[in-house]
């Protein structure tokens, strides 16, 4: 049976990130997104919170255990204070939790010490590409064994590429007809930074084209290195995750509509009082529960171990239309302010609208 009540570590991980969100990522939301960058000393605050550590296993390292509904929890809260900043907050999640799930154990010792220092860990993933109808499962960027591997192709949306020393590459293996994944140095002859992506949404967050050309890798940069792995669970973990993430930004434009609604009085009462009004924000809340639930139910059987591709991916799709609602039900709420940019619920619709784009930027 799924039990959705909260351990208390869990309540403490949820009201210690909540403080964060509140008093940290709300007042410079607005600014970054103008600025296209986050102020570097909360995204600093955020690191220093140990989310990643926390969840890397004591066995590998790391100060905690990894937990798909935890993880879960901590992206919904990062995710309402302000997306593009929780994304770059997880970014080396992106390669850490893989390596921690699937990697050799020459991967695990060599990279994982990377995720438990101080500093924020220059890491990150390349799954996306610029191609219609993307599958994560049907992959243009190819990867070609012949004693060692290489890499061709391009990929889209790689957050904190120039930063990054490490990207775990996602391609098709030519010889096996199967998507598996690498880990390139981003000094590795061949990769190349292109310019920035210039997005509707998530403008604070530094995301890149990038090129591979005839990149090569030795057999163990393989993730798993000899281990046959299914990388499944990883789709899964993702589609979770940005879940997850929907949800904490579908509940940013809900509570936002409901205390102006509250607060906004025409013809001599509250707005929220009227009937349209109300029932717009009940349908909201009932698309975010139900989101919320859905998410949860796939983490629950990630963390049972059990296959959650069915649930994970309708959790997914549920979320990307939940958060489209919610934001573009909150700009209406607000009528004329909604599409003012001082007001965050513009900013919250044009993210919300990106989610069904956001395959691989986040993982729990």
């Amino acid at each position: 049976m799924v039990s959705f009540t909260v351990t208390e570590d869990q309540q403490l991980l949820i009201d210690t990130i909540r403080r964060f969100a509140t008093n940290d990522v709300r007042p410079i939301a607005h600014e970054a997104d103008e600025n296209n960058a986050a102020p570097p000393n909360v995204i600093k605050t955020g690191w220093q919170l140990g989310l990643i550590p926390s969840s890397i296993p004591e066995a590998l390292g790391g100060f905690g255990e990894m937990s798909a509904i935890t993880g879960a929890l901590a992206a919904e809260e990062l995710a309402f204070g302000e997306l593009a900043v929780a994304m770059h907050i997880l970014t080396p999640a992106l390669l850490a939790y893989p390596v921690a799930l699937l990697g050799s154990d020459e991967q695990r010792e060599s990279l994982l010490p990377l995720f438990l220092e101080e500093e924020f860990a220059p890491a990150t993933a390349a799954l996306i590409e610029p191609a219609i109808a993307f599958d994560p499962n049907d992959l243009q960027t190819t990867a070609i064994p012949n004693g060692d591997i290489t890499i061709n192709g391009v990929k889209a949306y790689v957050p904190l590429a120039n930063t990054a020393t490490h990207i775990l590459v996602y391609a098709k293996n030519m010889k096996f007809g199967k998507t598996e994944a690498y880990i390139v140095e981003k000094a590795a002859e061949g990769v190349s930074i292109e310019n920035r992506e210039l997005l509707m949404g998530l403008r604070a967050l530094p995301l890149f084209r990038v090129k591979f050309n005839n990149v090569k890798v030795t057999a163990a940069a393989k993730l798993g290195g000899a281990k046959d792995i299914d990388l499944q669970v990883l789709f899964n973990r993702q589609n979770v995750a940005l879940a997850a993430m929907a949800v904490g930004v579908a509940r940013a434009a809900y509570e936002y509509a409901l205390e102006y609604a509250k607060q906004r009085v025409q013809f001599g009462k509250p707005i929220a009082q009227n009937q349209a009004i109300a029932f717009m924000l009940a349908e909201i809340a009932i698309e975010i529960d139900g989101a919320r639930l859905m998410a949860w139910e796939a983490a629950w059987k990630l963390d049972k171990g059990e296959d959650a591709t069915r649930e994970a991916y309708l959790a997914r799709q549920y979320a990307n239309k939940a958060v489209l609602f919610a934001a573009d039900s909150g700009v209406q709420i607000l009528g004329g302010y909604g599409f003012i940019r001082e007001y965050p619920v513009e900013r919250w619709l044009r993210n919300g609208r990106g989610f069904p784009t956001f395959d691989g930027l986040a993982i729990v």
